[in-house]
């Protein structure tokens, strides 16, 4: 500390430097060196702690080579798209390649490895979902019709709903995606089979994207098309009759399989039935294959939804349809959820 030495050298009168260097144990040139600087003008901004460049340098500004042997080492380990060379991947992890680089002379942390890959346009990505599985020759015609058929129910007051169910969630002690705060570690099986499962939950939604709510109907049982048109029926008589009491007909937007595949009679029979009983016609207008992302359930209520629901341990199916309940976003979403205990027979 020659600074504070040389402070109290000048409270002394001549001779302070020699005196205070013998008491700390430290060089008289030490003591002077302080006293130059407590002279000098203030040359540090007070943000800063040390003079500008002050410090170690950084291994990559020390090693300039040290980039051109990561690339090396890794290239063994990297594969890509063909189609697009700017594509790449590893599958080595930033210790691996620590290793590998201390192999060659080069002792670097992990965070000097992310820096190389940084650097290198690496960044840890997951897949996205956004290639269709296959294609239709009347693809974009579906498209064009959809539109032109939420066009005329909108200006003619008509519903219009996206119909959809939602992944199946086993009901037990079982373990589930996601964390939750909790005040002491919640103990699961350490299996996930079927088998150890006390049932199912089967949240069949119907989203009314004018509204922007969305009502599910929890299954206990099997995905039919008889559950499928149980659920629709639930949503007229509760609140479709309310909110739509002058309706001529209601479209529906589907994908093309599960219980209300465009292929399968029945759901077609189930669903002639559901229309004569409220006495409305119901138009369904299914999305081309490969297309169901499309649905607006998909992306306006089911994200959400499973948000409510991650890492909580459904014990029932009651849990199950409170938390149904709770979800909401900033865009005002509603949801309305009910159980329906009705045992379907299986799809023949």
């Amino acid at each position: 500390m020659p600074v504070e030495h040389s402070i109290e050298a000048l409270k002394l009168a001549y001779g302070g430097v020699t005196y205070i260097a013998k008491l700390f144990n430290c060089s008289r040139n030490t003591i002077k060196h302080g006293l130059e600087e407590l002279g000098a003008e203030e040359i540090l901004p007070r943000i800063r702690n040390r003079k500008k460049g002050g410090g170690r340098k950084a291994i990559l500004d020390k090693e300039p080579d040290i980039n051109e042997v990561f690339l090396c080492l890794i290239k063994k380990h990297t594969a890509g798209n063909p189609m697009d060379e700017t594509q790449k991947w590893t599958n080595l992890t930033r210790a691996n390649m620590s290793d590998l680089l201390a192999r060659e002379g080069f002792k670097v942390s992990r965070n000097v490895v992310r820096k190389l890959l940084k650097n290198n346009g690496y960044v840890k990505r997951k897949p996205l979902k956004n290639k269709a599985g296959g294609g239709h020759v009347d693809r974009n015609s579906q498209f064009e019709r959809i539109a032109e058929l939420k066009d005329i129910y909108t200006a003619e007051g008509n519903p219009i709903l996206s119909v959809d169910t939602k992944k199946k969630e086993k009901i037990g002690n079982l373990s589930r995606e996601g964390k939750i705060y909790t005040t002491e570690t919640i103990e699961v099986y350490d299996h996930d089979f079927p088998s150890l499962a006390e049932g199912v939950a089967v949240p069949h939604t119907v989203y009314d994207q004018a509204r922007n709510e969305a009502y599910v109907t929890v299954g206990t049982s099997r995905d039919t098309s008889e559950f499928a048109c149980d659920s629709l029926r639930h949503w007229w008589y509760n609140y479709g009759i309310l909110y739509y009491a002058n309706a001529t007909s209601i479209l529906m937007l589907m994908d093309g399989g599960g219980s209300n595949s465009s292929r399968h009679y029945i759901f077609k029979q189930d669903l002639q039935a559901l229309a004569t009983e409220i006495g409305v016609e119901i138009r369904v207008a299914h999305y081309p294959p490969y297309t169901s992302k499309w649905n607006p359930v998909e992306h306006k209520a089911f994200p959400h939804i499973t948000r409510a629901l991650q890492g909580v341990v459904l014990t029932s199916h009651q849990l199950t349809k409170e938390l149904i309940e709770t979800t909401t976003t900033k865009k005002g979403l509603k949801v309305f959820a009910s159980i329906f205990t009705r045992i379907s027979a299986p799809v023949l």
